[in-house]
C-alpha cells in the first residue's frame, strides 16, 4: 500500500476495525465483527477507496457514521449510498445532508451482530460533531487526535475543553481512532509545551519508527494520550507552569490552561 500509511486491522475481542487511507492523511474507518462480511464505515470523505475495499474483499456495507460536516469526512457518502443503500448516522448538523438518522449525547447505535456503540456530542472542532464509542474503542473524528485535538474553526475553547473532559473520562485502554495522521506533527508541538517529559520524548521516537516503516500510528490507548498529549494535560502542573511562560501570566488549570496550549500551537501551524 502507498500513500502516507499502510492500512491496518485491530482486533479486540469480537471486533474488526480496518484503516483505508485517503487523501493526503485522512483515515477512513471500517469496523465490524470479526469474520463477518457486514461493515460500517467512519467518514468516508472519498467514496473511491471504500468501494474498492468493499468490491475487492467481498463487503457489505452495513452503515455510515459521520463525525461532522467537512468535506474530507463526507464527499463520498452521496456516491456510497447511490451504489450500496445504508443508513447515514451522524450529528444534528442540517448542512449535511445526506444524514438521516441524526444522533446526539447517549444515542445507541446498533450496527448488528451486536456491536453497538454510544454517542457522545463533542463541539469544537465544528458547532455540531459526534464521537462513537463502545466495545473499547473510540472513534473521534477530528476531536481528539493522537497527540493533539482539532483546530477550533466553530467552536469555542470552552467547548472544546469540556468536550475532551467527555473523552478523557473513558478508561484507559480505550483504543483512540482518530480520523488523520497527525502524530508526529502533534508530538512536535508537545515537546515544545512540555520539553522535560520523558514520555513525550519515547512517544515521538516509536512514532518515528512506525512512520517510517510506513505504518500508521493510530489508533493509540487512551491512557497514553492523558500521558503525552497536551490538549488532555490541562490539569498537569508541568504543563501549566509551561503555558504561564507562553502566556505571561498566571492560569487556572483546566480550561484556561487548554485555552492558552490550543492558542500557542495556533501560532505555530
Amino acid at each position: 500500500m502507498t500513500g502516507f500509511g499502510s492500512t491496518a486491522t485491530i482486533r479486540r475481542m469480537a471486533i474488526s476495525i480496518r484503516g483505508i487511507p485517503a487523501f493526503e492523511d485522512n483515515y477512513i474507518w471500517f469496523i465490524g465483527a470479526s469474520g463477518s462480511l457486514r461493515v460500517a464505515v467512519v467518514d468516508p470523505g472519498d467514496a473511491d477507496p471504500v468501494i474498492e475495499a468493499l468490491e475487492r474483499d467481498g463487503l457489505e456495507l452495513s452503515a455510515i457514521l459521520v463525525t461532522h460536516l467537512h468535506g474530507d469526512h463526507t464527499g463520498g457518502i452521496q456516491d456510497l449510498v447511490d451504489r450500496y443503500p445504508a443508513p447515514v448516522y451522524g450529528p444534528p448538523d442540517e448542512r449535511i445532508t445526506t444524514i438521516d438518522h441524526r444522533v446526539s449525547e447517549g444515542d445507541i447505535i446498533r450496527l448488528g451482530e451486536g456491536l453497538t456503540l454510544q454517542v457522545l456530542d463533542t463541539p469544537g472542532h465544528t458547532c455540531f460533531h459526534a464521537c462513537y464509542h463502545g466495545e473499547g474503542f473510540l472513534f473521534s473524528g477530528d476531536t481528539l487526535f493522537t497527540g493533539g485535538c482539532g483546530k477550533l474553526f466553530e467552536g469555542t475553547p470552552q467547548q472544546m475543553h469540556a468536550s475532551l473532559e467527555k473523552i478523557a473520562a473513558l478508561p484507559d485502554d480505550t483504543l483512540v481512532y482518530c480520523a488523520h495522521e497527525y502524530t508526529l506533527a502533534n508530538l512536535a508541538f508537545a515537546r515544545i509545551a512540555e520539553p522535560d517529559n520523558p514520555d513525550i520524548r519515547n512517544r515521538q521516537a516509536e512514532a518515528q519508527n512506525l512512520r517510517d516503516q510506513g505504518k500508521p500510528t493510530v489508533p493509540s490507548a487512551l491512557g497514553l494520550e492523558r500521558m503525552t498529549n497536551p490538549f488532555l494535560r490541562y490539569n498537569n502542573p508541568n504543563l501549566k507552569a509551561s503555558a504561564e511562560r507562553f502566556a505571561g501570566r498566571p492560569l487556572t488549570p483546566g480550561a484556561e490552561v487548554f485555552t492558552v496550549v490550543r492558542y500557542w500551537k495556533d501560532t505555530l501551524d
